[in-house]
């Protein structure tokens, strides 16, 4: 037989196998001992089952003598060995379930562990890795890998090392017993052996592509699932179907591969296994037609281990499969958890209090690529209470800007100061905590309005939600749901756009935050809504610093600031008045909005 060719593919599939196993079970180590102590049962419990065939050999014998020589039949010996193995057999059962209660356990543990752990990643994590990852692959992560970890833990690792400890004690009390029915029955399963040894060496990557191909088709649900009204306007039906076709085909031919080489090894085993039985009944009557009857007793014995040598060699080749399945779904999650954090700043122990609002932008140059610079040198200086509005075209860095601002991304160069303070000097909660922020595409989770108000805010009282509300004109709408403002926000509750955003900017002004962004607050609505917004913005916006970004310019025209932005640079600064009358790139930018 030639010596099998292992491709430079396979051998990386086999590293990445190793590697992967190696991190998921330095993950476990917190839980050996009671990995330890699950493999002490299974240990114990294979003790008990390798006895029982030595014990069925000798009441064989027993009756055969007795049959052979017309001898009285010793019931009292026979019955005391039928109970012994009553009771270890029993003893094996509740030992090998304390096993299957401990592993579950454990691997049950490990699984909320990791999605704790997952959970404290994501917010450790750079907002950049979210804008270049998919949300539903990202998602896959958190579900689908977990489960197929815990999963494949709690299928594989009590049952391998009981499989092992069985297939050795198996092996040493055959040839205890009778050596010779012993090379037979080892000779009848090497073979089965082999070819499952050579199964899983090509299989690998498969269970790989498994997990990557069920992590597109999430990500492609999801997308196509949140712009789901598009895709219809669009008539994009048919093409996001032939999308879906495509990746779910992938899926279905690595998954189909990966179960095909999971499910062909327990009849390959139970082949080798009646395999193993054939030829222990031939070897087993030529011995037996030269040693005499009582030979027949070692034939019942041997017949119960070939049961028990092929079982576990089957069940290690499942508990091999099922961990190729971790290893692919452990891959991914430590990717994860692996990647790139946010910088510690626990040394930093600056809190800013009592802020004023001044904010100055110091010659700030960024790009979220290094070789593409997106603002250029930008400074600006904004005074306390100032209203500062953001324009200009698509791309200008307008929304840049804000992020920077809140330090969602670091600046290349350059400094932003708060206060006189650079944020470089505050935590990032701190940061965030002197903004509140408006975005144009509204965030409700799925609550009841008061919860959803009180956001993050456990103190706030129940007046203060109802008057924050009435300032925004929105508490009459509330008082005509069925439930108030216990009324649960789900599929089932209808919120327009408008209804969405005032309930935002309520929730804005309960946080009570010094400084404030608005990035686009009323492009979702109509001319009559944007109105009522434009109310309640400024309500919210009272004495507080403010950063406006808008494209409707009427509705920034009472900013006491205008920051004109074309490629990353500003190029006009004025008040809506002075910016007219320059009669320069703002002016064309209005003039634009209003022509006949």
């Amino acid at each position: 037989m030639p010596p099998i060719k292992i491709s430079a593919t396979e051998k990386t599939e086999k590293g990445t196998f190793k590697k992967s196993m190696a991190k998921l079970i330095r993950y476990c180590k917190h839980e050996w001992l009671w990995f330890a102590l699950s493999i002490l049962l299974g240990a114990v419990a294979v003790v008990f089952q390798i006895i029982g065939p030595n014990k069925i050999q000798d009441i064989t014998t027993k009756i055969s003598v007795a049959i052979k020589f017309g001898l009285p039949m010793d019931i009292d010996g026979i019955t005391q060995i039928a109970l012994f193995l009553v009771g270890i057999y029993a003893a094996s059962v509740l030992l090998s379930y304390m096993q299957n209660f401990i592993t579950a356990t454990v691997t049950q543990r490990v699984s909320k562990n990791l999605r704790l752990d997952i959970s404290k990643k994501t917010n450790r994590l750079p907002l950049n890795y979210f804008d270049t990852h998919l949300h539903g692959d990202v998602l896959s992560r958190v579900t689908n890998d977990v489960d197929t970890i815990g999963q494949s833990l709690n299928e594989s690792v009590g049952t391998l090392f009981s499989s092992i400890l069985l297939f050795v004690g198996v092996l040493i009390m055959m040839f205890v017993t009778e050596w010779i029915m012993a090379l037979t029955v080892i000779a009848t399963t090497i073979l089965g052996f082999g070819f499952s040894v050579v199964f899983m060496a090509k299989s690998q990557k498969y269970f790989n592509q498994n997990q990557k191909h069920l992590a597109e088709v999430n990500a492609h649900i999801e997308e196509t699932y949140s712009g789901h009204n598009v895709v219809q306007l669009f008539n994009a039906k048919q093409q996001t179907g032939k999308e879906f076709d495509s990746i779910n085909k992938k899926l279905f031919n690595s998954g189909w591969k990966s179960q095909f080489i999971s499910g062909v090894m327990q009849p390959l085993m139970g082949f080798v296994g009646n395999f193993g039985y054939v030829a222990v009944c031939i070897v087993g009557a030529v011995l037996a037609s030269k040693r005499g009857i009582e030979y027949i007793g070692v034939i019942s014995a041997f017949m119960i281990y070939v049961r028990l040598f092929s079982n576990p060699l089957a069940q290690i080749a499942q508990c091999l499969t099922r961990l190729q399945s971790a290893s692919a779904a452990s891959k991914r999650v430590f990717e994860y958890l692996e990647a790139e954090e946010l910088p510690d700043e626990s040394d930093k122990t600056l809190v800013l209090g009592n802020v004023k609002g001044d904010v100055d932008f110091q010659n700030v140059v960024f790009g979220y690529n290094p070789n593409k610079i997106i603002i250029k040198d930008f400074s600006a200086s904004i005074k306390a209470g100032q209203k500062v509005a953001i324009v200009g075209p698509t791309g200008a860095g307008k929304t840049t800007l804000v992020n920077l601002l809140m330090r969602f991304y670091e600046v290349n160069s350059g400094d932003i100061k708060i206060d006189g303070v650079s944020v470089k000097d505050i935590k990032r909660e701190n940061v965030h905590a002197l903004f509140g922020m408006v975005l144009q595409d509204t965030w409700l989770f799925e609550g009841t309005i008061k919860e959803n108000l009180k956001y993050n805010n456990p103190a706030v009282t129940d007046q203060q939600v109802v008057d924050a509300c009435k300032k925004v004109g929105i508490d009459h709408f509330i008082q005509t749901l069925s439930h108030g403002y216990d009324t649960v926000i789900d599929d089932a509750c209808n919120l327009s756009a408008g209804q969405k955003q005032l309930l935002t900017i309520a929730r804005t002004m309960i946080a009570d935050n010094p400084m404030m962004i608005l990035d686009e607050a009323t492009s979702s609505v109509d001319t009559r809504t944007e109105v009522l917004l434009q109310q309640a913005m400024d309500k919210v916006m009272e004495g507080r610093t403010s950063f406006i970004i808008a494209h409707r310019l009427s509705t920034i025209k009472n900013a006491d600031l205008i920051l004109v932005l074309k490629d990353g640079d500003i190029v006009e600064k004025g008040n809506h008045q002075e910016l007219l009358e320059k009669g320069g790139f703002y002016a064309d930018l209005y003039n634009s909005q209003f022509e006949e």
